[in-house]
């Protein structure tokens, strides 16, 4: 005689978006162990008033659930998935992850912007030395299968996903020198990609505003992109402002002579005198995926982004990594240079207003946070440029800093394009502990539901069904990841549960910290990550690798 299948828990009465972009539907859904069993949709016509009960339901009734969670009124969807989250040191250091679980993310795609948690051989292995000893993480790795096994100990609560980092490739064989490759070491770095894909990366990333990356010709990541055995290539591009077109061109042309699928990180027009050029980037991308590149997108809803403050200065200064870069720093002749070179690309006051400092390392400036750069200049009685450097040098280069230049009405266009999707650009943090310091950028704790409250019900920029489907289904079939982001039998059970009426984020530049409102429970692999709206501390998550 069969075993009858075994039901854990039941989400009952919820109004189901499966994550293809269809209309949704009033149904339960049964979860056995980490995967969903049945949904049972149910009539919402005259024609069908008699529903019979499923059978998983009426066996519900004489044994009961260890779970049952009554979802009358709430919607119900597939676990979100962040495509571009920078939670590769995080994570070890807490692997909570509230702010990411809240937002009702379940999966995160990491390793982005040619920063990943491996490889670290050589200089790139004692440029992260730093980052390491101030989250406090103890272990030192230098492939993807010994930091997974770190990371697996942890008991994170994310789903978790990477690319390898170019970056890292680069200065674990070249360092963060400004030359031309040698045979050699082009021949190294194809067998660090493919080794890193071998042991789990979903892809590659590129981030080509920062060293060494900014020092590659398009011919090496043509290269590189070659050895992602038909992956993903995602990229940070040259520029997202004054040569915006120019880059979005680069991208098009590493897609068509690697034959790969391109993804642009954080797609934006950034600077005023860029917002125009929005017609222009949609144009060229649309024009490229009629001719059968796959070219895809994401952006976190916000006006501002946010990255390390040394970013303003030109690429030049970066050459040799930290320790030269902050020799030129100190050298007063070096300092001219870079201010007029900064004052060339950057003469309005106003500059200095839209920066902000979001965190620095140490104690004596920790005044400074949430605050710009104009106001620091002023309550310092010094020049804006002059103040720049003067942190940069008193904290080592470990700056963060937000910048408001990016313009609202091309954020709602490029959030409503279909082939753009959400992702926080965010490390995962929580409300105490090592990861809680500074005032980084809210969309580490409000990203998503920023998205499906203030922009998809308040601002009617699409359906609830076709939001879902951008930060389900479509992120997990643009990176490979398999049985998530769709509610069906036989599926991972990763859900989200919420109040489509009521969902919003609170976190703001002042408080980055505060949680999202009406999110109320979150599964990830069949165990409950947030309880009405309590996360729970269960380790719910795994780590996907590219071919399981």
């Amino acid at each position: 005689m069969r075993m009858k299948e075994r039901v854990d828990m039941v989400i009952k009465n919820g109004l189901i978006f499966d994550g293809t972009g269809s209309e949704p539907f009033e149904g339960d859904i049964g979860i056995s162990g980490d995967r969903i069993v049945f949904i049972n949709k149910k009539a919402v016509d005259s024609r069908h008033k008699f529903n019979p009960p499923s059978p998983h339901l009426e066996k519900a009734g004489k044994v009961g659930f260890d779970r049952v969670i009554e979802a009358d009124g709430l919607a119900v969807a597939p676990g979100f998935i962040d495509t571009h989250a920078h939670s590769d040191f995080t994570l070890l250091a807490d692997p909570r992850a509230e702010g990411k679980v809240c937002q009702g993310i379940t999966t995160e795609i990491n390793g982005n912007c040619g920063l990943s948690a491996a490889p670290l051989y050589g200089e790139v292995f004692k440029h992260r030395e730093e980052d390491l000893k101030e989250l406090g993480i103890q272990e030192r790795w230098s492939t993807f299968e010994e930091y997974f096994g770190i990371l697996e100990k942890r008991s994170i609560t994310l789903n978790f996903a990477t690319l390898v980092g170019h970056g890292n490739i680069k200065a674990c064989v070249t360092g963060y020198q400004n030359r031309k490759l040698l045979t050699a070491e082009r021949g190294k770095m194809h067998l660090l990609i493919k080794k890193s894909i071998n042991e789990g990366a979903i892809g590659i990333s590129t981030g080509l505003i920062y060293s060494p990356g900014v020092y590659s010709d398009t011919k090496e990541l043509i290269e590189m992109a070659r050895c992602c055995n038909n992956l993903i290539y995602t990229s940070h591009m040259r520029s997202e402002g004054d040569t915006l077109i120019e880059s979005i061109e680069e991208i098009i042309r590493i897609a068509n002579e690697a034959g790969v699928n391109v993804h642009i990180s954080h797609i934006k027009t950034s600077g005023q005198k860029n917002w125009q050029k929005i017609d222009s980037a949609i144009s060229m991308i649309e024009k490229a995926q009629k001719q059968g590149i796959r070219i895809t997108c994401d952006r976190y809803p916000y006006t501002a982004a946010s990255t390390d403050l040394d970013t303003i200065l030109p690429s030049w200064v970066y050459e040799g990594g930290a320790d030269e870069e902050l020799k030129r720093l100190k050298s007063p002749k070096v300092q001219e240079k870079i201010k007029r070179e900064i004052l060339y690309e950057h003469p309005q006051e106003q500059y200095w207003v839209n920066i902000h400092i979001s965190s620095v390392s140490s104690k004596t400036n920790r005044w400074m946070e949430g605050k710009s750069i104009a106001s620091i200049a002023d309550h310092e009685n010094s020049e804006p440029v002059d103040i720049l450097l003067k942190i940069l040098l008193e904290e080592k280069l470990r700056v963060g800093a937000i910048f408001s230049f990016m313009n609202e009405v091309n954020l709602k266009r490029f959030l409503s394009l279909p082939y753009v999707m959400i992702g926080t650009d965010s490390s995962a943090r929580c409300t105490s502990g090592r990861t809680h310091k500074g005032k980084p950028h809210p969309r580490g704790f409000g990203s998503f539901p920023r998205f499906l409250g203030r922009y998809v019900r308040n601002k009617g920029l699409m359906s609830l069904s076709e939001a879902i489907h951008k930060i389900t289904m479509l992120p997990a079939k643009t990176f490979g990841i398999r049985k998530r982001g769709i509610l069906k039998k036989g599926a991972f059970a990763d859900i989200v549960i919420f109040d489509h009426k009521k969902v919003i984020d609170r976190a703001t530049f002042d408080e980055p910290f505060l949680k999202p409102e009406g999110i109320y429970y979150v599964i990830a692999n069949g165990l409950p990550a947030l309880w009405e709206g309590r996360v729970t501390g269960i380790n719910t998550g795994r780590i996907l690798k590219h071919g399981i």
